[in-house]
């Protein structure tokens, strides 16, 4: 038997003399060639084993194809990994009565209201009489306003009603008459404007930059009740903006004013079941059913008899007649978390009218990241919510205006919740807030204040889809009976007769009792993705997770390993060429038959076998064995090396 250091020593010059094939080759090359012909993917060892040059390039062909389709297919199942399915879920139970919001359509007792807006109003009727003919005694007003002066105030003289002339280069002020020259931009309020090349029907008001007057913008109108609307309702923000709330409040219409009678799922209810909230344009709105003291009304029928019944008192005498142009009441049915945005969702309520409105309860669910862009709760939106509500997209919306313009013109807008800190706009002290007020909501139509982009919609919500439906209320027959009874109930207060046209009937009910469930789920799970890489890859390269694996450590790890080893290499051979050039010595040879790598194959503490010791690289003046060798003492591969050694002696004899 070898002993134990001669073997070690056949072992190292075996290590030395073998070429390196494997992770551990030298080369890139020879790393690939030992990749195809070890490998289980069936394509890459046709490459190299394959015969003649056409066979070779049809399994390259062929390979390469199979690589682009796995690629391919892969692509598609990742995508439609992100995608969801939607599910539908019908169920019948008792659900839970949503807060309905109820607004008169106009927010403030006109008759309390006119000391605010009197110098206001005169403006209103001195540009009606000039432009139009309009005159106190010709008109169905049904009060009066003190006799307007024909000056006005300052700020009325500086942004007054004009009369567009000369295809928008010149306007007349409606108030006294004077001719100005367009400067600016021009912006049609109205999408129905057409420019016809007669433009003496087209009225306005020009906005300028308090701090540099060549920058104005022209707001035009086609219809002249829109452009007194939109003016009238500019000047009343301003001089709302500085009446204290608990005033506003007082000066808007209470529970006792609004609600004649109440009835819910058939049992009597009255104004404890509402709860007031101020709103900036619709004045005092009372909620029913708001939850804020924790109990949320239910209901286990359906039907018109199971719901809100309410017959409300709109006092059509005491309307604004500039503010509004409709009678009625404006109503919102909505979840109590949510807030009620009456201005751009409610429904009107026609007096003399029963309105019905049917109702079908859906909530909704949706995936969030990375099926969709919803958000859960808002906390990831870089908009504070100014509302005290849960989050949604109006919210998030009004609530990134609302900052923006405070950034920009250093006031709040009138209509939506103040942020901490900051005021209500109003003249005296921002007297650009109105130009700075149209310019940024402009941007903000455009989509350029990026609110849009920051805002993203709910993951979850409820939503009521109402069915309407209106029938003439009271009738003819029973007018008379209701009216008397009606009026005897609120004589106390109204001490007078009561209206039809005063009067409005509302019911709000489930049609049914089915809640819907949408909700968004997952296409595919992991499980199934990977069923489908891995079918995928068995069907075109006949490979399996190993194989992928396999893959992985050849073409990144081991090919990465051989080229920083050539680097170091290289640098090593740099750094010896320097020293020695810096020493004065001639670099030294090498004998190349001594040159070699350690060799993987060799790695044990066993002896070589025959087979591995017929690799071995034979001199260069030994010519090539043509037979076996009869025994191992007339094996001609000793001859690679320089001495025998002992061990292989005894070897010999045997």
């Amino acid at each position: 038997a070898a002993t134990a250091p001669g073997k070690k020593k056949i072992t190292a010059r075996l290590k030395r003399t073998l070429p390196v094939r494997g992770p551990q080759a030298p080369t890139l090359s020879e790393l690939m060639r030992w990749y195809c012909l070890n490998t289980n993917t069936h394509g890459c060892r046709r490459i190299v084993v394959s015969r003649g040059r056409l066979r070779r390039l049809l399994w390259i062909l062929l390979t390469l194809s199979a690589v682009g389709l796995i690629l391919w297919q892969c692509a598609e199942l990742l995508m439609n990994y992100y995608s969801a399915s939607v599910s539908v879920t019908v169920q019948f139970q008792k659900l839970p009565f949503p807060a309905v919001t109820i607004c008169n359509i106009n927010p403030y007792k006109y008759s309390a209201m006119k000391e605010y807006l009197s110098e206001l109003d005169k403006e209103t009727k001195k540009a009606l009489e000039t432009f139009y003919g309009f005159s106190e005694g010709k008109s169905k007003v049904r009060r009066s306003v003190d006799d307007w002066n024909s000056t006005g105030s300052d700020f009325f003289q500086q942004i007054p009603l004009l009369k567009v002339e000369d295809f928008f280069r010149t306007a007349t002020e409606l108030h006294t008459g004077q001719k100005r020259k367009i400067e600016g931009s021009v912006f049609h309020k109205d999408s129905s404007i057409v420019n016809s090349g007669d433009s003496n029907d087209i009225i306005g008001f020009q906005l300028c930059d308090a701090n540099n007057s060549s920058e104005c913008a022209l707001y035009t109108f086609s219809s002249g009740v829109n452009a007194i609307q939109e003016w009238y309702k500019l000047h009343y923000m301003n001089i709302m903006a500085q009446i204290p709330l608990e005033t506003k409040e007082k000066l808007s219409y209470s529970a006792d004013d609004l609600l004649l009678t109440c009835f819910f799922d058939g049992l009597s209810c009255d104004k404890r079941h509402f709860t007031r909230f101020h709103h900036p344009l619709h004045g005092n709105c009372y909620t029913f059913n708001s939850g804020e003291n924790g109990t949320i009304l239910s209901t286990s029928t359906g039907g018109s008899e199971y719901g809100l019944q309410v017959v409300l008192y709109i006092d059509e005498a005491d309307y604004n007649p500039f503010l509004v142009t409709s009678t009625g009441a404006k109503i919102i049915v909505h979840d109590q978390n949510e807030y009620p945005f009456i201005e751009d969702i409610g429904t009107e309520i026609e007096t003399a009218a029963a309105t019905s409105i049917g109702m079908h309860f859906t909530r909704s669910r949706k995936l969030s990241k990375p099926y969709s862009d919803c958000t859960e709760t808002g906390a990831d939106i870089p908009v504070e919510n100014l509302y005290n509500k849960s989050y949604s997209l109006q919210i998030c919306l009004h609530s990134c205006f609302q900052r923006a313009m405070v950034d920009s013109c250093g006031c709040a807008q009138y209509a939506q919740p103040l942020p901490a800190g900051a005021e209500y706009c109003n003249y005296k002290k921002n007297p650009n807030w109105m130009y700075c007020y149209y310019r940024l909501h402009e941007k903000f139509v455009k989509e350029q204040l990026g609110c849009q982009q920051i805002c993203k919609d709910a993951c979850s919500f409820k939503e009521w889809a109402l069915t309407t439906s209106i029938a003439q209320w009271p009738s003819t027959v029973s007018e008379d009976w209701m009216l008397r009874v009606l009026s005897w109930d609120k004589g106390q207060k109204l001490n007078k007769k009561l209206n039809k046209t005063d009067l409005a009937n509302l019911m709000v009910f489930y049609k049914d009792l089915n809640e819907r469930f949408i909700s968004e789920n997952p296409a595919n799970t992991l499980v199934i993705l990977l069923s489908n890489f891995g079918g995928q890859l068995g069907l075109w390269m006949s490979c399996s997770v190993v194989c992928v694996i396999e893959i992985v450590e050849v073409f990144f790890i081991d090919s990465l390993s051989i080229v920083l080893r050539r680097q170091w290499q290289k640098a090593k051979k740099w750094w010896r060429g320097r020293q020695q050039s810096g020493s004065g010595k001639a670099p030294q040879g090498s004998d190349p038959e001594r040159q070699g790598h350690d060799n993987p194959v060799c790695i044990d503490e066993d002896l070589p076998t025959f087979t591995t010791a017929l690799r071995l690289p034979l001199p260069q003046d030994s010519p090539l064995p043509r037979t076996p060798p009869p025994n191992y003492s007339t094996l001609r591969l000793e001859t690679a090396f320089t001495e025998q050694l002992p061990d292989t002696l005894e070897l010999g004899r045997h």
